[in-house]
């Protein structure tokens, strides 16, 4: 068996029309997921947060919308136990709030460790936050933890959502950076870029380097990478547009390295366009391998 983990930008939660909302429900269903990490959550919680409990109620799952209906994230109540959601913790450091909470998978026993698992959306407009919100995201992979057994240890994590920017070159096959004179649009040209040493503009990509510098993994580049692995795992999750540039991979999931091995599959599950602007990375872990890492997880003490 398999657990299957969703990351996805549904365009302003159905662009506040209910039948493309309940559309982009449907899609979600059929990947039949039991971690959604979703962004632009829109009007999900007018009403006493009564559009998001019948997202939840649609998928089966239960879940935690973030500040500002920025982000939130679903999980399957059969297989999950919620730990702690982490809203003392998010700080004033993000334009467009995370949604962090501590699962426990139920079938890893009582001696498992519970893991962290994060939606973010980083800011659309200036790469100096984005920065500024990709550090402040590491933290959730060096959140401390006391183990069945007495010892401190540091909680693993499952950490993806909207980047506005790029990954570092360096994986066959990726989508390549763009061309920012490919990016017709002035304003957006100057949001997906920053000035380099010498001052002449490159595509953004720091966020990633920040990200896979504190030891957490692109997990379509790592999948793409292995024995195992297919090419498809990098595609775009974003099309090209006539404003925005050639195709993107702006969407990613990101695993502390003590998850890896447990990753059977990523691909990119394709959207239609009059649904929403971006499409759908799917990952699968195995349960067991899943399982076996939350109880062989041994990484440093905890600093936090």
């Amino acid at each position: 068996m398999t657990l299957t983990v969703v990351c996805w930008n549904l365009e302003r939660n159905g662009k506040g029309d209910p039948t493309l909302r309940r559309a982009g429900d449907e899609i979600l269903r059929r990947l039949q997921p039991d971690i959604v990490l979703r962004q632009e959550m829109g009007d999900a919680d007018a009403k006493g947060h009564t559009v998001f409990h019948e997202q939840c109620q649609a998928l089966g799952m239960r879940g935690v919308l973030g500040p500002g209906s920025c982000t939130a994230i679903l999980y399957n109540p059969s297989r999950f136990d919620l730990v702690r959601d982490w809203s003392d913790g998010r700080g004033p450091h993000f334009v467009l709030p995370p949604t962090a909470i501590t699962l426990r998978l139920k079938e890893a026993g009582p001696d498992a460790l519970p893991f962290n698992v994060i939606s973010y959306h980083l800011a659309y407009a200036s790469a100096q936050q984005r920065q500024l919100e990709a550090e402040w995201v590491t933290t959730w992979a060096d959140k401390g933890w006391k183990a069945p057994d007495g010892s401190h240890r540091v909680l693993p994590a499952i950490i993806g959502g909207d980047n506005n920017s790029y990954p570092e070159p360096g994986a066959p096959g990726d989508v390549p950076l763009p061309d920012l004179s490919a990016i017709k649009d002035r304003p957006h040209r100057l949001h997906r870029s920053r000035r380099g040493p010498d001052g002449v503009r490159v595509p953004d990509t720091e966020p990633d380097h920040t990200l896979r510098t504190a030891g957490l993994e692109d997990v379509a580049r790592h999948w793409a990478n292995s024995e195992d692995g297919e090419a498809g795992a990098l595609a775009r999750t974003v099309n090209a547009s006539e404003t925005h540039g050639p195709d993107s991979r702006i969407d990613r999931v990101y695993l502390t390295p003590g998850l890896l091995p447990a990753v059977t599959g990523v691909e990119v599950h394709e959207v239609p366009l009059d649904v929403s602007d971006h499409h759908i990375p799917v990952m699968t872990l195995g349960d067991s391998a899943f399982a076996d890492a939350l109880t062989s997880y041994a990484p440093p003490l905890d600093r936090t």
